[in-house]
């Protein structure tokens, strides 16, 4: 019997430090720069295909050598890596041949160690990967043992690699299923989780291969950046590593920003884009609960809309001239001991706004929750608490005193840092998602990666059944219960998509009622999540979930429940984004499996609140259109909402670059801004 199929780390195998620590120079663009970028990427869009073509000779070239692996011995094959990592290690970049000889070679390996080998498409996958692009494969196309081709070639190459997931979870499942391949070829991996120290988190990412979050990574850098401090040139830093006996390098986390695979793409590089990421350290109160009351008399005594107005949609208050008088008449009743701070017009004001927000705009179990007597934020994009996290410019404390909770110190910015800014400083960036609908042209303004299609491994079975919206919520919910009772009683199993949890524990009331036996997610991201929405496609199952929930987890079908006609998806609510109710939809039918997918929604659904139309002429006109083309009326609507949204989130995505890229230019003679 042969060895195992794992080669040593000989000395060979070592990065080699040709930097303290890589990373590329932002890119600084005009607005005028990113419209023109933005036609670019449309064009390259259409052009896809093109590169598609070669994508898939580069898979037939590996798939032909097929037989020459299966012949090697196990020593042969690892002589062949050796060999391969030194003609990888000898080149700059990455030709079409050595790539395909990479994917021939680690697909062989895969097929030894895991029993898996790569299909054709995730080798087509792979290399756009390598090529610095956004791979666009359908849900359940199996992303994850794509990356393997793509991160084991760069690291042969000598590139280290970070697999930015988007949960703890993720990154630790994906690193233990894929050790055994990547040590067969010689390779290290590292995880990086939630509360590891400085050692071992350096310990992770001096790996060749490093799993990890979108989060802890960009704060990672963040706090390397602050350990660098503002002269931090490479040769200084190589000087000071020679004689300092605790040189600044001793202190990184990171090597750098040299390749980047981002998996689910479109969530963290679009999605989570809005919010900037900061780094605070402890400032002392600036106001006392004395103060805080005084603003939320204040604010309990203005109104809307004469003085302030309320843009739920951007999350912001904004006063009016009428309202910015009321406030200084208020304040000025206030005695002697308060005059100080309540005399500065900018003072006063923020305090007031800042208390309107949390009074109108921060609302309990649906932005944040009440844990041990603390306000702990929700994340918006993933419905999971995130209990280090805190609201800057004193909104935390006015929550906090909302609800009669001990106040938090407020903070001071130490560094800030955007995801725009972050992933565009990597050597190399590439990133894998499931639908690129509505953003493929952002993906090459904002970060340069043009977007490529990837075929599906087998033709797709899914049936998208027509949307039924109906007036409100009541009637939504009777034929959403008639539909689940009638697939329940078929053993079909069901998976109930919601935009939050608060939405979620609605639809487990109305299941409850109705005496239908159901699983709900919670909020806390963890093994059990992913195990629950896994046991989905198990006969007469019915599952209640947020689209993010348990993402990237695979849903096999139970015995049976093909012939069913697979998993069933109904989604209640719109999302923010068109892409995001495709990726709900692509939780069926996944690897030409069978599967259904419907929306039931009501004129209620939270994306029409602002809407042209009020609810209730909306409801009368349906009524007056009759089934039919009330339904389409419907439709139309809730499709309009769901532009007009996408379309707002985008704008805060540029604004947010903007400002970004203009409080570079304003700092640049400080050095680095963030």
């Amino acid at each position: 019997m042969s060895d195992p199929l794992a080669l040593p780390a000989p000395a060979a195998c070592r990065l080699p430090p040709a930097r303290a620590y890589t990373e590329r120079k932002p890119l600084k663009a005009s607005r005028l720069d990113q419209a023109a970028a933005k036609v670019v990427g449309l064009v390259r869009v259409g052009l896809a295909d093109w590169s598609a073509r070669r994508y898939a000779r580069i898979a037939r070239r590996a798939a032909s050598q097929d037989d020459e692996m299966a012949a090697l011995s196990d020593e042969a094959l690892r002589l062949r890596i050796r060999a391969l990592t030194a003609t990888l290690r000898a080149r700059k970049g990455f030709r079409d041949a050595d790539i395909a000889d990479a994917f021939a070679l680690i697909r062989e390996m895969s097929g030894r160690v895991k029993g898996q080998r790569h299909y054709g498409v995730q080798m087509m996958g792979a290399a756009a990967l390598l090529d610095g692009r956004i791979a666009q494969m359908a849900t359940g196309e199996g992303k994850t043992l794509t990356a393997t081709l793509a991160a084991g070639t760069a690291a042969l190459a000598g590139l280290p690699v970070h697999i930015v997931t988007v949960n703890d979870y993720l990154a630790e499942r994906d690193a233990e299923e894929m050790r055994p391949l990547f040590a067969a070829l010689g390779l290290s991996v590292g995880v990086v989780k939630e509360k590891q120290e400085l050692p071992e988190r350096a310990q992770a990412y001096g790996c060749n291969i490093t799993y990890c979050t979108n989060k802890d990574l960009a704060f990672d850098y963040l706090r390397d950046r602050i350990a660098l401090g503002q002269r931090a040139s490479d040769v200084r830093l190589k000087l000071e590593n020679l004689h300092a006996p605790e040189s600044r390098l001793a202190q990184l986390r990171l090597r750098g920003l040299h390749f980047a695979i981002v998996d689910e793409a479109d969530s963290v590089l679009i999605d989570e884009a809005r919010t900037p990421l900061i780094i605070s350290a402890p400032a002392g109160s600036q106001f006392g609960p004395e103060v805080l009351s005084r603003a939320m008399e204040i604010a309990g005594q203005v109104s809307t809309p004469e003085d302030y107005l309320i843009d739920a949609a951007e999350h912001r208050i904004t006063l009016t001239e009428t309202g910015r008088a009321r406030i200084a008449d208020l304040a000025a009743s206030d005695d002697p001991g308060q005059d100080s701070v309540w005399r500065g017009r900018v003072t006063r004001e923020g305090l007031v706004r800042q208390a309107l927000s949390a009074l109108h705009l921060f609302h309990r179990d649906e932005h944040y929750i009440l844990r041990d007597g603390k306000v702990v934020i929700v994340d918006a994009n993933t419905g999971r608490v995130m209990p280090d996290r805190s609201w800057s410019d004193g909104l935390h404390q006015m929550v906090e005193h909302k609800e009669g909770c001990e106040l938090s110190g407020a903070r001071s910015t130490l560094a800030r840092m955007t995801y725009q800014r972050f992933f565009r400083r990597y050597a190399r960036l590439s990133g894998m998602t499931g639908t690129t609908r509505g953003v493929a042209a952002e993906f090459w303004t904002v970060y340069r990666l043009p977007v490529v299609r990837i075929p599906t491994h087998r033709p797709v079975q899914r049936q998208h059944l027509p949307d039924e919206v109906l007036p409100d919520e009541g009637a939504q919910w009777r034929r959403v219960i008639e539909r689940i009772a009638e697939l329940h009683t078929r053993g079909c199993p069901v998976l109930v998509g919601t935009r939050s949890v608060a939405a979620s524990a609605r639809a487990s009331a109305h299941l409850t009622a109705a005496g239908l036996p159901h699983t709900v997610l919670s909020a806390a991201q963890d093994g059990q999540e992913a195990a629950i929405v896994a046991e989905a496609g198990q006969r007469g199952r019915i599952t209640v979930a947020t689209n993010m929930a348990g993402r990237g987890t695979d849903i096999k079908l139970g015995p049976g429940v093909a012939e069913r006609g697979g998993l069933h998806v109904l989604m209640v609510e719109r999302q923010d984004a068109r892409r995001i109710d495709d990726q709900l939809a692509g939780r069926s039918g996944r690897q030409g499996e069978p599967g259904c997918f419907q929306a039931i929604l009501s004129l209620d659904d939270p994306l029409m609140e602002g809407s042209f139309i009020g609810r209730g002429l909306a409801r009368r006109i349906m009524a007056l259109l009759g089934p039919q083309k009330g339904q389409a009326f419907g439709r139309c609507l809730l499709r309009h909402a769901q532009r007009r949204t996408e379309r707002l989130h985008g704008h805060m995505r540029a604004d947010l670059l903007h400002s970004d890229q203009m409080q570079d230019r304003i700092l640049a003679f400080a050095g680095h801004s963030e």
